[in-house]
């Protein structure tokens, strides 16, 4: 008698993480248990669209890779590509996992846009999504959130244990030597160590 093989169901997670904080992780940790997957690839941007002043890539991985060792189920994924395309990038992953189940995560303010990428009809049906509903994004309903995506997926929205949690607030707090919400004590003394968003002022 055959035993079938459950396929792997690998979770995609793109990002500036700049920095990672108690947010991503949250999210990512809810998406496991919603969304079955086996293991979630926190997936940086080398150099992040229209975002200046991003701190180096090689930061950013650091602390990711800090921030995810407790949890075994994460791991962080570098690319050589400077920008992630879904043109470049879903080939890529696709070759990197053939045989698994691609699970795309994401945040409401990205997926609210989605159909604006390039090739998002790709991106759209080449995996499952998993949708994190932000703080300003709460009275969203599902319709409003995919209203306009060519393609509609196998798509789960939760709504996010630390909605109101931000990179930018947690960059001005480490400026002022503040405590900020969801900032990790990893992300918080590596920050100080290496001198990471610091003012000058």
């Amino acid at each position: 008698m055959s035993r079938t093989v459950k396929q792997l169901r690998v979770g995609i997670y793109a990002g500036t993480f700049d920095p990672v904080h108690a947010g991503h992780i949250a999210f990512a940790l809810q998406a496991v248990q919603a969304a079955e997957l086996d293991r979630v690839y926190f997936l940086p941007e080398r150099l992040p669209r229209r975002k200046v002043g991003s701190e180096h890539f090689g930061h950013r991985v650091a602390m990711l890779k800090r921030a995810l060792k407790p949890h075994r189920q994460f791991s962080v994924l570098e690319l050589p590509e400077r920008h992630l395309s879904v043109r470049a990038t879903l080939p890529r992953l696709q070759r990197r996992f053939p045989e698994a189940q691609l699970v795309f995560l994401m945040g409401s303010d990205v997926a609210m846009y989605l159909d604006r990428w390039p090739y998002a009809d790709r991106l759209l049906a080449a995996g499952e999504v998993v949708i994190g509903r932000c703080h300003a994004d709460q009275q969203q309903s599902r319709a409003d959130i995919m209203a306009h995506w060519p393609v509609i997926p196998r798509t789960l929205i939760l709504d996010s244990h630390a909605p109101a949690i931000s990179s930018t607030a947690i960059r001005a707090a480490l400026r002022q030597h503040q405590a900020a919400r969801g900032l990790l004590t990893s992300v918080k003394h590596y920050s100080q160590h290496h001198w990471l968003y610091v003012s000058l002022a």
